[in-house]
């Protein structure tokens, strides 16, 4: 079966590979939901991008896309799933990822997701569905780390081409980790801007009487 499933596997790249910015879409969606298709869809938009640079932002949104879509479609399979049969299927792991999804929401899920391989992020989106994470946050988290993932990847095989994806693979816990920072800092800076805004808002005669 494993030798079956790895010629299928094969014949999906094969066949993903001619179509362009769909076969792109076509495995990042298989990826986040059904099928595991470790960088072959990074590999893939590395190499559009490569022969057609001007549609770098093309194939990073339909790679975006994909992986979103499939991420929300397991998600949604996840909700029926019984909290028995996600410990089982994650295994020891399966306390410690629910404690992270629970308490930190949609900074939780951007994190996990902004992580690069061996994260067994698939394991962070059953929980999400299990443990009834809102599905906003949980489209917004993902949608967000996914854009930047994708669009960083093709902007790196834009300026540095087949170089790219060693580079990565190279550095890929340094960037992470650059990119959560960034994307943290961004993240609370607009909580603060908008806590201020609402006090602002309610502190302000005017507003109030216009409210009246």
């Amino acid at each position: 079966m494993p030798a079956q499933l790895g010629v299928w596997k094969q014949r999906i790249v094969a066949f993903a590979g001619t179509l362009g910015a769909p076969g792109l879409f076509l495995i990042s969606f298989l990826d986040s939901s059904f099928l595991t298709f470790p960088v072959i869809n990074d590999l893939l938009l590395i190499e559009l991008s490569m022969r057609r640079p001007a549609r770098m932002p093309l194939y990073a949104s339909m790679a975006t896309l994909g992986s979103l879509l499939g991420c929300v479609l397991l998600f949604l399979l996840a909700r029926k799933v019984e909290e028995a049969a996600f410990h089982k299927r994650v295994g020891a792991r399966g306390a410690a990822i629910r404690h992270w999804v629970e308490r930190n929401g949609f900074g939780g899920m951007l994190v996990a997701a902004m992580l690069p391989p061996p994260t067994p992020f698939k394991f962070f989106v059953l929980a999400a569905g299990v443990f009834e994470v809102p599905l906003r946050s949980f489209v917004s988290a993902v949608g967000l780390a996914r854009v930047i993932r994708y669009f960083g990847v093709g902007y790196l095989a834009v300026r540095y081409g087949a170089n790219a994806l060693p580079y990565l693979s190279g550095h890929k816990w340094q960037v992470a980790l650059a990119l959560i920072v960034v994307v943290a800092v961004s993240y609370l800076a607009s909580r603060v801007i908008l806590k201020e805004r609402a006090e602002h808002a309610t502190k302000d005669p005017k507003s109030e009487e216009v409210r009246k």
